[in-house]
């Protein structure tokens, strides 16, 4: 056997590129990998009734979400309690398949007294969180759901003067648990110059109050037009061409028209942007959570071998989570034991390659 075909024991040459070895087309793997799973994501929408959330949500996906939606009275609405609306559809385009999951909450700030209306949301988000923290620490680890919220739209009102009370203490509790975008409701009813008055409002209250919103990024243009080919749902024919917007009695909005409002820069940082809100929400909304029942878990351990020795009925459940907490942290001991011999054998493979 020559050395010739010892060095390529395939037979396959490539005289056109001769210091080609492959590993190149590792993305183009990824990519077929991630198109054939498909892609999850889980967006939240919170603001009072009639701001139009629903209408975002179906213009932004091309969708109806809420079909048979039923709409409360104004009456109903002051005696109404925060609920949970979580909607899951599947989208496919082009072949990409997502499946989205979008939570509303009909009955936020509909309320006389709104002093508690968020505990319902921030105890959802936790739950998705411990969900997925079970589910990680356990057998079956191939197929795990992922519901935990990805972004959250925040509605602010056009009538006011900038953010109200309820809008600063909302966000204040959330914005270490999720990605949170503010989104100026029903902008057709301000004129431009209102329209930027109320963002500086609302950006300078935001900064005072040490809000951390998630940060839009800049949009190119020739990347905006990707998403002004799709083909909308409702179409209104203005001047001999259809577009899709609101028709009023002195003027048609239309909802692509970014002389009107925001909606493709919008858009355009939500669908560039989905693997990023993934990421923050996985390294960082979650590594949180996750940080902080682990420390919990670990004083849980320490006062129970501090207390007394005597055991009884009640205490069952405690041992569980210590349990579990336990075989959490020998996985994470395990997982940085593995990563430092990687890190060894990479060291040792670069010290024996040639000079």
């Amino acid at each position: 056997m020559s050395a010739e075909s010892i060095k390529n024991p395939g037979g396959f040459t490539n005289p056109e590129m001769p210091g080609y070895v492959g590993f190149a087309n590792l993305p183009n793997q990824v990519h077929r990998k991630s198109v054939k799973k498909g892609f999850e994501f889980t967006l939240m929408v919170v603001g009072e009734t009639g701001l139009g959330k629903s209408t975002l949500v179906n213009s932004l996906f091309l969708t109806d979400l809420y079909p048979e939606r039923n709409i409360p009275s104004a009456g109903e609405r002051t005696k109404q309690t925060v609920k949970i609306d979580a909607s899951t559809v599947e989208i496919e385009e082009r072949g990409v398949k997502l499946r989205l999951t979008v939570v509303d909450t009909p009955g936020f700030g509909d309320a006389i007294d709104n002093t508690d209306c968020f505990r319902s949301i921030i105890q959802y988000i936790d739950d998705q969180f411990e969900r997925f923290l079970r589910d990680e620490s356990g057998l079956n680890r191939r197929n795990i759901v992922d519901n935990r919220v990805h972004c959250c739209f925040y509605f602010i009102s056009p009538y006011g003067h900038g953010l109200k009370p309820l809008d600063t203490q909302f966000m204040k509790m959330l914005h270490h648990k999720v990605n949170i975008v503010p989104v100026i409701a029903k902008a057709d009813m301000l004129t431009k110059k209102e329209i930027a008055r109320l963002k500086k409002r609302v950006m300078e209250e935001i900064e005072a109050n040490g809000i951390r919103i998630y940060p839009l990024p800049d949009c190119d243009s020739d990347e905006d037009e990707d998403y002004k080919e799709q083909v909308p749902n409702t179409l209104i024919e203005v001047k001999g061409r259809k577009v899709r917007g609101r028709q009023y009695p002195w003027g048609v909005v239309e909802v692509e028209n970014p002389e009107h409002c925001d909606f493709i820069k919008l858009r355009t940082m939500l669908i560039q942007q989905l693997q990023d809100l993934q990421e923050v929400t996985q390294d960082v909304h979650y590594e949180n959570y996750r940080s902080e029942r682990l420390a919990k878990g670990v004083v849980a351990g320490n006062r129970k071998t501090a207390g007394p020795t005597n055991s009884t009925a009640p205490s069952a459940a405690p041992e569980q989570i210590n349990e579990k907490e336990k075989i959490l942290q020998e996985k994470e001991a395990e997982l940085r034991r593995m990563q430092q011999m990687l890190a060894q054998m990479q060291a040792q493979m670069q010290q024996q390659q040639p000079q």
